[in-house]
């Protein structure tokens, strides 16, 4: 049975309220404008990541992001730790409690991090799993109201009902604005996460839309967005999966149906010349750059407020 103390977790987008979600967009801006954080609220603090998928800008943002609140990171590769495999996660839970003061974990499974969180008793940030990647979420919804605002703004998802469109959903969801996405039949998002946008879609004033048509959805969208068709851990679907979204590229085609000054939007890595072409993805309303920064901002946001910005003691390991 767990016995880990009660402490705040960040495994999905629904773990936070609209105005906990608006108070972190506030506070990522005030990191990014260097207004918050100078003063090293996290000096003394050690991250661990936990990582059983590889990573670019989660990691990089997560190192850097602890580095300038004056903590440290430590990365744990999986030929290290072997979640379920050479430790149970419930023992790498525990034993990292003792030795540092937030986890990030990035998974295959969503489950792995709901059993570390439930014996951890440290903050558990969900870094990427099956189900939620919350971070990107945070970066996304961040750079949509950087660049275009939330008020009447309508992004347009093209592609995968995946993690990404999961958090992104929840995201816009909270915060009021709309969203259109167009999946082909069986690729849309899940009803767990409709659900709950749902629900949120009723006090925010915030638009779901679902369509099987990508013209449709971009039509006078304000921001374009996609991520790749076949996510890590899917390979062996690659071939059913490029014929099921044939018709779903976003290319300038794609494109030209969007407001004049839409921008676009990849969470990365892309597969070039699949969901998005070379033209569009490097072209100039193309803001993917600006993601990838606004991550590391936000994260400083969601490090602060888990820890409450000060230093705590950990107990000795026994």
């Amino acid at each position: 049975m767990a016995v880990a103390a009660r402490v705040r977790h960040f495994v999905s987008i629904a773990d936070l309220s609209s105005g906990e979600l608006v108070a972190l967009l506030d506070r990522g801006a005030a990191m990014k404008a260097g207004t918050a954080g100078r003063d090293a609220p996290l000096r003394g603090m050690a991250l661990a990541q936990i990582f059983e998928k590889p990573s670019l800008r989660t990691r990089l943002s997560f190192d850097v992001a602890m580095a300038e609140l004056g903590g440290h990171s430590s990365y744990l590769s999986p030929q290290e730790v072997g979640l379920g495999r050479r430790e149970s996660v419930a023992d790498v839970a525990r034993v990292a409690s003792r030795l540092v003061d937030l986890v990030v974990l990035r998974t295959y499974a969503h489950e792995t991090i709901e059993e570390f969180a439930r014996y951890a008793s440290v903050p558990v940030i969900n870094g990427l799993s099956d189900l939620s990647h919350p971070c990107q979420g945070l970066a996304d919804i961040f750079t949509i109201r950087e660049r275009k605002g939330l008020d009447g703004t309508i992004t347009a998802y093209v592609g995968d009902g995946n993690n990404v469109l999961h958090s992104l959903m929840l995201c816009v969801a909270k915060t009021g604005a709309t969203l259109r996405i167009a999946t082909p039949e069986g690729y849309g998002p899940q009803e767990r996460f409709l659900t709950l946008a749902r629900a949120v879609e009723k006090e925010t004033g915030a638009r779901i839309e679902l369509t099987d048509d990508p013209v449709a959805a971009v039509t006078g969208a304000d921001v374009v967005y996609t991520d790749v068709w076949t996510s890590m851990g899917q390979e062996q679907e690659y071939e059913r999966r490029r014929r099921a979204f044939q018709g779903y590229q976003v290319n300038a085609k794609l494109v030209a149906h969007a407001k004049p000054d839409a921008i676009v939007m990849h969470d990365m890595p892309a597969h070039r010349g699949e969901e998005i072409t070379d033209e569009v993805l490097d072209g100039p309303r193309s803001v993917v750059l600006d993601q990838a920064e606004n991550k590391m901002h936000m994260l400083k946001a969601v490090l602060c407020w888990l820890v409450g910005g000060t230093a705590s003691p950990r107990p000795p390991l026994r």
